[in-house]
């Protein structure tokens, strides 16, 4: 069915059909209606808060007006990333309040982000995913700035320093344990409508250093035939650990997650996509993306496919097809991520500067059934929309 054929046409085109609405069906089953999405980022005060320190009725005031521009841009669904660097948006058992809200971590900002988020979206008709980055822990490498209670401080043989970052060791069972306890807490407490995990498992390659897991690898990797193996493996066992622990806590919550877009090149493995990407996320981030979409472990994918029509090394077109292979016959959704946030920069391509680029990507999209809706990069660029390019595929295919 085509993204048309979705269109409701009206005034209430959002408000017309609850967060509920979409997940009645139970885990698994496609909701009634097309995703519509935005990312909304907090990392390092990507998108909200505009920046650390605002009191709680300045940072409420601009969560609220992202959630009205989601509406306003007819959108029917808001990513927030509420787990951004091991600490959380809730008030957490398990880890502090995040930085990027007073500017102290562990500060108690004095209310709470996500419960305000889920309640005013749910007002709104809108759903809201809460998005959480497993293994990340800072974007730096001192130990020391932690808060002294951080279980990264508690458990310093948890952490990896690597390209400038601290990350959690995802070959260790106990790390694996932690972390789907701390987001799974949010997903007890709060009635959201699915967990959401980005592209980040086993870092991106930085050039010249190595992710220290020796130590791990010596103690549990001993069945596998390399590191490679046993690092997929891992991140492997935290999907679908973390699919059978969310629809036991609430079975009508969905699990997403939002890849790199390319799994492997073609000259790789002839079963890869028609590429030449520089990463490939079964190689490089050892996230065997194909196969959780084949083994059902996850109810919808979010490839970022955030390139052109046309572009050499990752064409859009190439990808988007490629997925839709995948994808079919096994019930999983799957959405296509949208680089919105290059469209007007005078830094990216060509193509990037004409505003009718992104519409170009939904018409392309509509003739694969397996497209069920596109997710925007990111609520700063879906409120600003510096070339008029989320206003033209509004007009074009929200209308």
């Amino acid at each position: 069915m085509s993204r048309r054929t979705f269109a409701l046409g009206a005034a209430l085109t959002v408000a017309s059909l609850t967060a509920g609405d979409a997940v009645a069906a139970g885990r698994g089953v496609p909701g009634p209606r097309e995703m519509r999405g935005m990312w909304l980022a907090t990392v390092a005060n990507r998108d909200w808060p505009s920046r650390a320190g605002l009191t709680a009725a300045e940072q409420r005031a601009e969560l609220i007006a992202h959630l009205d521009t989601a509406v306003r841009r007819r959108l029917n669904t808001v990513v927030f990333q509420v787990r951004p660097t091991a600490d959380a948006l809730w008030p957490s058992p398990y880890e502090p309040w995040s930085q990027v809200l007073t500017g102290t971590q562990g500060q108690d900002p004095g209310w709470d982000p996500l419960g305000t988020a889920v309640t005013e979206a749910h007002r709104r008709g809108l759903e809201l995913h809460a998005w959480f980055n497993p293994y990340r822990i800072a974007n730096h490498t001192d130990p020391s700035r932690l808060l002294p209670t951080h279980p990264a401080r508690l458990h310093p043989d948890w952490v990896v320093p690597y390209g400038g970052k601290l990350y959690y060791n995802p070959g260790l069972p106990e790390v694996r344990r932690f972390v789907q306890d701390a987001m799974l807490d949010a997903v007890r407490k709060y009635a959201i409508d699915a967990v959401h995990f980005d592209d980040y498992f086993y870092p991106y390659p930085v050039a010249g250093q190595t992710f220290d897991d020796d130590a791990a690898y010596a103690r549990y990797g001993g069945g596998f035939a390399d590191r490679a193996a046993w690092r997929r493996d891992n991140i492997d066992r935290l999907v679908r650990e973390m699919a059978a622990r969310i629809k036991r806590a609430r079975p009508h919550v969905r699990f997403g997650i939002s890849p790199f877009a390319v799994w492997r090149n073609m000259a790789t493995d002839p079963e890869g996509s028609d590429t030449t990407a520089g990463v490939q996320t079964y190689d490089n981030l050892h996230a065997d993306t194909r196969k959780w979409v084949r083994e059902r472990w996850i109810d919808y994918i979010v490839p970022q496919v955030y390139w052109n029509i046309g572009f050499a090394a990752a064409d859009y077109a190439k990808l988007v097809r490629w997925w839709a292979d995948v994808v079919r016959g096994t019930g999983v959704r799957l959405y296509i991520g949208e680089a919105l946030y290059k469209a007007g920069d005078p830094a990216q391509p060509a193509a990037w500067q004409d505003p009718a680029e992104l519409s170009r990507h939904l018409d392309y999209a509509d003739g694969f059934p397996e497209v069920r809706g596109h997710v925007y990069f990111s609520a700063k660029e879906v409120g600003q929309d510096r070339n008029g390019a989320m206003a033209r595929v509004v007009a074009d295919h929200y209308a």
